[in-house]
């Protein structure tokens, strides 16, 4: 059964707990006869993090990107077309959060940011083809594989009820481990991180991208 968020294709915190200092800022679309201007981002919105690479991603309908953890730099997201659910869990170790989940709906009809910090694991799936605006702070080409880690999106232990039982993945995230392995290697540094793997789920597999 569908939400009633989603049947309304409102933006908004679907699921779980509003994690600390994840901001969801609605933004304003000034329309008139020739259709519609919105300001997608300003310094003094005080997103959390100073963007320094902005990237445009499209996705097919039934795509999951995630769920990525980085440590070392922020994001943040605007669905520009179409319909997306993000999952968050908190894996940040000072985090009054840590070890909560949420899940968002973001759709292009109610436009807005959705913005968290480095130490919170985050996936997006994609309802229908859409195009999503991604800012980071930190470029692509500075940071590195050791800080590109992440878990199964299936993994019931993240307590997230995402809206789907099956996706289409990318090859690495169809074999990303359990959340226990990720937690063991962000505490400990595990070497082998890669090494437990997850079970498909009925996922279907894609190409390898960095989102």
């Amino acid at each position: 059964m569908k939400s009633q968020a989603a049947e309304e294709r409102k933006t908004t915190l679907i699921a779980g707990s509003m994690l600390h200092g994840v901001r969801l800022y609605p933004l304003t679309a000034h329309a008139d006869q020739r259709g519609a201007f919105t300001e997608i981002f300003q310094n003094d919105w005080r997103v959390g993090f100073a963007p320094v690479q902005w990237s445009s991603v499209s996705s097919k309908g039934g795509v999951l990107r995630g769920m990525y953890l980085h440590l070392r730099h922020d994001e943040l997201i605007i669905v520009v077309g179409g319909r997306a659910s993000v999952g968050l869990y908190d894996l940040r170790t000072d985090s009054p959060t840590r070890e909560q989940a949420a899940l968002f709906e973001l759709c292009a009809e109610e436009p807005a940011i959705l913005s968290f910090g480095r130490g919170i694991v985050h996936g997006w799936y994609f309802h229908e083809p859409s195009l999503h605006l991604q800012a980071v702070s930190e470029s692509y080409q500075q940071y590195k594989d050791d800080d590109n880690l992440g878990c199964h999106w299936a993994d019931p232990e993240l307590g997230i009820r995402w809206p789907q039982r099956s996706c289409i993945l990318s090859e690495r995230s169809a074999n990303l481990p359990t959340l226990a392995t990720l937690k063991l290697h962000v505490e400990f540094g595990q070497s082998n991180f890669e090494s437990a793997k997850a079970p498909l789920l009925n996922s279907t597999v894609g190409a390898t991208t960095k989102t």
